[in-house]
């Protein structure tokens, strides 16, 4: 006779960890969400009347070869964050505001302990951002994943009012663009980045170039949430034409998502001080320049499009809210 269990898949673990999330979820629930967890649909209700013609936005991500980092140094409290933020910072540079999200966290062995870990993970950035965690769903395939491998997958939902929807459909020739600083590699290019550093480091090494901080340290700082300095541009005097979020295709393959026909972006790449991690990365694996630049933020992670005229305010404002906005480049035309 063969159990379940024996097979590789543990209901009483899966139990287990459903409990303990239970309560960590339901701080995360916002006015609108009707219902606990539990069922099999979740429901969150529309504020229609705060809107004149609500548009509803979504988007759906993962966070790739970060959780192979994660599963390395044995730190799963990060890779949740990292999973919200990247799919708020998504819908925001639509103008949108987050509503709910949901999870797929598909693992080859359950561990109630990690797991419990990765959910708090989910539910810290949730609160940050205002978005309700309503629901999610927990694979035990030991036959896909392995022991000790695991995946996730969020699925976003926002409302923005129709009028006010952001897709760089205005930018023009002479708009200057504004970028934020990432705060690491965020989600992308870890295939890369293990390649070149895991030849050469343990995950508990510390070289020079990081300053103390350990590869898995650096490889593991959360993704950061624009979602609050996108909402300052969006609700103040202001006239963001779009933003750019920096993430798998660089600065080049994000750019040209908001840029018109006739219209490209013009990237100074000396405008900034580019991180050391970026440029460890480089230096230790011999990287071409071109593969940086379309594979990593390389130290900017969002960008948003202006008009000249308006570049004073808008870096005034931005550094007012404690951001370091740098001017990056301009909008020329395509030839």
């Amino acid at each position: 006779m063969t159990t379940y269990k024996e097979s590789g898949v543990d209901v009483d673990a899966g139990d287990d960890a459903v409990d303990r999330i239970k309560p960590i979820v339901q701080e995360t629930f916002t006015p609108g969400v009707l219902a606990g967890i539990g069922s099999f649909g979740s429901y969150v209700e529309l504020d229609a009347s705060a809107y004149d013609k609500p548009v509803l936005v979504s988007s759906i991500d993962g966070v790739g070869t970060k959780v192979k980092v994660a599963v390395r140094a044995g730190r799963f409290d990060t890779v949740g964050q990292d999973l919200v933020n990247h799919c708020v910072n998504d819908i925001a540079v639509c103008g949108a505001r987050p509503l709910y999200f949901l999870d797929y966290y598909g693992v080859g062995r359950l561990n109630p302990d990690v797991a419990e870990s990765v959910v708090r993970g989910f539910a810290a950035a949730c609160k940050e951002t205002g978005t309700a965690l309503v629901g999610g769903e927990i694979a035990e395939m030991p036959d896909v994943y392995g022991n000790e491998n695991f995946d996730l997958v969020g699925c976003i939902v926002g409302v923005v009012e129709k009028n006010r929807i952001l897709n760089g459909a205005t930018t023009e020739v002479g708009d200057v663009l504004i970028g934020l600083p990432s705060t690491g590699l965020h989600t992308n290019g870890y295939t890369l980045a293990r390649t070149v550093l895991f030849d050469a480091f343990d995950v508990d090494d510390a070289p020079d170039e990081l300053a103390g901080e350990t590869v898995g340290e650096a490889l593991l700082r959360v993704h950061r949430s624009y979602l609050d300095p996108i909402q300052t541009m969006v609700q103040s005097d202001c006239t963001p034409r779009g933003f750019a979020h920096i993430t798998g295709g660089g600065l080049p393959g994000n750019l040209r998502r908001i840029m018109p026909e006739g219209c490209r972006a013009d990237v100074d790449y000396d405008a900034w001080d580019r991180p050391a991690l970026f440029n460890l990365i480089q230096s230790l694996g011999d990287v071409p320049e071109s593969d940086m630049r379309r594979t990593f933020n390389c130290g900017i992670g969002l960008v948003g499009t202006f008009p000249a005229d308006e570049v004073d305010a808008v870096v005034n404002r931005l550094r007012a809210e404690g951001e370091a906005p740098v001017v990056i480049g301009h909008v020329v035309k395509d030839e």
